[in-house]
């Protein structure tokens, strides 16, 4: 196996944030189901938009936080993802080579805009998502270069992007080329809606191997295996895949292999205040462990303190070097 160029490759849906801070009231006048991500088209997008107060707007997606987290460590970082040559496409193409990742998918010439999510923020930190895809969805596998697929360690998949033809395609794609090359393969749930939605599907990508590693929340687990009671599923979990990593928020999280199980404390925060990225940001540490060694639970303590960083402010994205911060609570980095 020739060494990586890259530590972790991640591919997802390109998305521009749109962030506003709410309350319940206003959700409840959009029909919006609080904690979800819904999918919604460009009129709805527009209505959202014109009823928001004002609103702070960056660069987001998930798969794109985690790989600038993962830069943010000072990892070596590539994101593959679709936007259309228009001014917020532009935008984030220079936001995401900013933080130092590399980007090179040919942004869209035609077509839907780049995609946009509206998300409201409720006073007690909860983010409820509107996501129009636009150009995202138009992902495919014309865009998976196999010379850069094989140089990253570890390539890291959106559950989001699990929805599209296409893109479905450019996942499997990839996923073929990581494994010729003998690299990892990881995947996140994304959301409960994802799992409801293509639960067998992802049992099955779990179980034949298409993925070594899993991202889950508590939610998305119980969703996957139909069951409230968290053990029964974890243990399921640890037959279906390799690697599994289950985010309980305030509880920390809890690393579960076929050998057995490590639980990671969370770290302390002083106040929640958006709780957009906390899973992005987490699996951004936890990758970085990972692919440097640094053991299930330094990599769990890694995850903890990225996601107790972007939890503490607006926004998806660190506000500080995650080097720096972890250098100084020894973590390594």
């Amino acid at each position: 196996m020739t060494s990586a160029k890259y530590d972790v490759l991640a591919i997802g849906n390109a998305i521009f944030d749109v962030l506003v801070q709410t309350d319940e009231g206003f959700l409840a006048s959009h029909g919006m189901t609080k904690g979800s991500m819904a999918l919604i088209d460009e009129a709805q997008a527009a209505s959202i938009y014109k009823d928001m107060g004002p609103a702070t707007e960056m660069s987001g997606g998930s798969a794109a936080n985690t790989i600038v987290g993962i830069a943010g460590f000072g990892g070596r970082a590539a994101y593959v993802g679709k936007v259309k040559d228009d001014q917020i496409g532009r935008l984030y193409a220079h936001d995401i080579r900013a933080a130092k990742v590399a980007f090179e998918t040919p942004a869209a010439a035609g077509g839907p805009a780049t995609g946009c999510s509206y998300i409201l923020v409720t006073p007690d930190g909860e983010r409820t998502m509107n996501t129009y895809l636009g150009a995202a969805q138009d992902l495919s596998p014309a865009d998976i270069d196999p010379e850069t697929i094989a140089a990253a360690s570890i390539v890291y998949l959106e559950g989001y992007l699990w929805d599209p033809k296409d893109a479905k395609d450019a996942f499997l794609k990839a996923s073929k080329i990581a494994h010729d090359a003998k690299r990892q393969v990881a995947l996140t749930l994304s959301d409960a809606f994802c799992v409801d939605r293509y639960r067998d599907e992802f049992l099955t990508l779990m179980r034949n191997g298409t993925v070594d590693l899993i991202f889950a929340n508590e939610t998305e687990l119980h969703s996957l295996y139909q069951t409230s009671d968290f053990d029964t599923a974890l243990a399921q979990l640890r037959k279906d895949i390799p690697l599994g990593v289950v985010t309980r928020s305030e509880k920390g999280c809890i690393v579960a292999t076929k050998d057995g199980t490590t639980a990671v404390p969370a770290c302390p925060i002083q106040k929640l205040v958006d709780t957009t990225g906390a899973g992005d940001l987490f699996a951004a540490g936890f990758l970085f462990g990972l692919v440097r060694n640094a053991g299930y639970e330094n990599a769990g303590r890694l995850g903890a303190l990225a996601a107790a960083e972007v939890i503490q402010h607006i926004g998806a994205r660190p506000q500080v070097s995650l080097k720096d911060l972890a250098q100084s609570q020894g973590l390594p980095v």
